[in-house]
């Protein structure tokens, strides 16, 4: 008979029951332990930008750092050359100071002669404003003014100023042109072809820059001359003209602009006119080409050699009034070579100056 098998608590049922609870702890724990892994790489990525965000921060102030540097590098070279600037500033004030000590010093020294001082700062004012008149004058400008005998201006040697300026223009023919070739040609040509001729432009603005140059308070006139003399202002002749009169001056120069070169140069009728201004000019500008072809009494046949022509210079410079500074701008001009020489020497002999000017001037 088979024998009965007993009953336990620990039977299959049992292991089961107990398996099945062990795997649901272990899927339990598998599944905490996956949520942990990725929340942990959720917060490390989180990190991680934050320490890129704060290493580039960190780079940026770097770069601030070194130019905030060199900014203060700059700043303090350019305290170094102030303050090197300061002290030698310093320095120069303390010379000034010593100078101006001494100068006193010198000038209690020279108490003697008040008088004399006082006469220097008088003839000062009225020098002051001579030159403030001067500077009220709407064209040209003084290249530089020389203090001594009257009041001149140098420009490449040139002498201007004076109380009474008398500009000499010559209008003869020979102001066509430099060569007598196109002297002969032009002198058959138009009105309108003589006055653009580039010679006689470069005359009437020589006029015009001379006008310019004037001191505002003084006179002035302005003669043409070939074989006749002319004043610019048509009715002027013997007379001066305020420079003050600004249309005047205008019309002046305007008139000068439609005068047509023509005929010969008699400069013997020029002086003789010079001669008859009353009070007779402190300055006189001439402005020619050449030696004259006329003297009092004109001639209408034959040509003029230069002999005869020297002849009629130094005839023509004894009427010329003694005293006056003639200041000769010689135009070009072939076949008179001793043109030069005549005119040099009548403007080292009258203290003027003499200019022979270059083809852009003025």
């Amino acid at each position: 008979m088979a024998r009965k098998r007993s009953f336990s608590t620990f039977n299959l049922s049992f292991l089961d029951i107990m398996s099945c609870g062990f795997g649901a702890v272990v899927l339990i724990f598998l599944m905490i332990d996956h949520a942990s892994n990725v929340h942990s790489q959720q917060v490390n990525e989180v990190q991680l930008a934050e320490v890129k965000l704060l290493e580039e921060e960190v780079l940026e102030g770097k770069n601030n750092l070194v130019r905030v540097r060199n900014t203060i590098a700059e700043a303090d070279q350019q305290m170094a050359e102030a303050q090197g600037l300061a002290n030698r500033i310093i320095k120069e004030v303390e010379e000034s100071r010593l100078e101006l000590a001494f100068f006193s010093q010198d000038t209690l020294a020279q108490k003697e002669h008040l008088n004399q001082l006082k006469s220097d700062l008088q003839s000062l004012e009225e020098e002051k404003k001579r030159l403030q008149a001067e500077g009220e004058k709407k064209k040209g400008e003084k290249i530089r003014q020389i203090i001594g005998d009257g009041d001149r201006q140098y420009l490449t040697g040139l002498k201007l100023g004076g109380n009474r300026t008398l500009v000499l223009l010559d209008a003869s023919a020979s102001m066509l042109d430099h060569s007598i070739v196109n002297i002969i040609r032009r002198r058959n040509m138009s009105d309108q072809v003589k006055l653009n001729s580039p010679k006689w432009q470069r005359a009437l603005e020589t006029v015009n820059w001379l006008t310019s140059q004037f001191p505002v308070a003084s006179w002035y006139q302005i003669y043409t001359f070939n074989t006749g003399v002319k004043a610019a202002i048509p009715g002027s002749e013997g007379e001066w003209l305020e420079i003050k009169d600004i249309k005047k001056l205008e019309a002046a120069v305007s008139s000068l602009r439609k005068l047509v070169p023509e005929q010969g140069t008699s400069l013997e009728k020029l002086f003789l006119s010079v001669s008859q201004l009353a009070p007779l000019p402190d300055n006189i500008v001439l402005i020619t080409d050449g030696l004259p072809t006329q003297g009092r009494k004109l001639r209408t046949k034959g040509n003029v050699s230069g002999r005869e022509r020297a002849k009629l210079f130094k005839e023509a410079i004894d009427e010329l009034p003694k005293g006056i500074p003639v200041n000769v701008i010689l135009m070009p001009l072939e076949g008179d070579p001793m043109a030069a020489s005549y005119f040099w020497k009548l403007a080292m002999e009258t203290g003027g100056s003499f200019l022979s000017p270059s083809s852009d001037w003025p």
